[in-house]
């Protein structure tokens, strides 16, 4: 038991660690991303921190098994450098005895995984992907600060003295956009109004700025002439139907529907979900007798060959992720002869290097 504590304890703070960084790296380019978004009044700021923690399950079930598999690595290739590997073998804890050890963090980080795989992460995605939608089909100028000017969709500009207490209508408002006239030649549109609402029409699913109380001016520099159109009510469309997203994709489905669809895309979803835990246990049987290296080498000696396999690995399941969604490869086969693969190169790695003398 002591031995079994201290094997598991080395392997899972490495993998701690490893995760860690990972996960600061990943997490702060999507933030990068969504901070740009904001800025240019895509989204509204107040919604990064929900975006960020419904898409941490879709960062943790690729970072975890990665993780996992340096944890070994590196927690091992230590040992070795130590020889503390030695001493355990000497003491006659054999190579498979070790392998057994690290079955039991490889099941509780498979857990994890399967758990962020087949709930979390098509939970959060959908829990994103409808506020999106919801920001996207509500008010576009709540991203947009009072008194500064700000693009607005559409090579618009936009400017606003300030928001109604319930944030639901602009006060103040002047909006220039570049468009052309019938003949194509190209024209400044400048409106002003007192105030602005947004609108949806339920026939149609186009969403409408509906500005009041205004003038609307048609100007080009160069030119001895300009239009003015005084209007009481003015409606200016933001989007159309056809750019709402889709929301009953795969990607968004339960496990539990997918099992129920025969769809070549519900199949290579429900595959990839399986397959992430399963690939934690085979990624364990690889990187043991990879963790082996010579004093003289270090410990990061076998890590770049190691990383390589594991992205190898990756590239291969989300080419059969993306060749069953295409019907390019038939489901039936689908991404196990690949686990199959690399579980047999596992098993090959495994036996050559107990013929060596492998300690672990």
């Amino acid at each position: 038991m002591i031995i079994f504590r201290y094997l598991t304890r080395e392997i899972l703070l490495t993998m701690a660690a490893v995760a860690g960084v990972l996960l600061l790296v990943i997490m702060g380019s999507r933030f990068i991303r969504y901070f740009a978004n904001a800025a240019e009044g895509d989204i509204p700021a107040s919604i990064l921190g929900t975006l960020m923690l419904f898409h941490l399950p879709g960062f943790l079930e690729l970072i975890l098994p990665l993780a996992f598999f340096l944890g070994i690595l590196l927690a091992y290739g230590q040992l070795y450098l130590n020889s503390e590997i030695t001493v355990l073998v000497a003491c006659g804890t054999s190579p498979n005895k070790l392998l057994q050890v690290s079955l039991v963090p490889a099941t509780l980080v498979a857990v994890l995984v399967a758990l962020c795989s087949l709930w979390l992460t098509p939970a959060g995605a959908l829990h994103n992907a409808v506020m999106l939608e919801e920001q996207r089909s509500r008010i576009d100028f709540s991203a947009l600060a009072p008194g500064r000017f700000q693009e607005f969709g559409s090579g618009r500009t936009a400017y606003m003295e300030g928001l109604s207490d319930d944030g639901s209508e602009m006060r103040g408002v002047f909006i220039s956009e570049r468009q052309r006239r019938r003949d194509g030649t190209p024209e400044t549109a400048v409106t002003r109004a007192e105030g602005g609402y947004q609108t949806l029409d339920m026939e149609t699913g186009s969403r409408f700025l509906v500005l009041a109380d205004g003038e609307r001016y048609s100007v080009d520099p160069g030119r001895f002439e300009a239009e003015r159109l005084e209007f009481d009510t003015y409606a200016v469309r933001l989007s159309q139907a056809d750019d709402m997203r889709e929301l009953d994709a795969p990607e968004y489905a339960t496990t539990a529907a997918l099992f129920g669809d025969g769809s070549s895309r519900a199949q290579a979803q429900l595959q990839w979900r399986l397959g992430l835990p399963l690939m934690v246990f085979i990624l364990t049987l690889l990187a043991m007798p990879l963790s082996r290296v010579n004093p003289r080498q270090g410990r990061f000696a076998k890590l770049l060959p190691a990383i390589f396999l594991h992205v190898a690995y990756l590239s291969l399941l989300l080419a059969a992720l993306d060749a069953i969604g295409r019907g390019a490869l038939p489901a039936l086969v689908g991404m196990w002869p690949i686990h199959g693969a690399f579980l047999a190169l596992g098993l090959i790695m495994m036996a050559r290097a107990q013929r060596k003398g492998m300690s672990g």
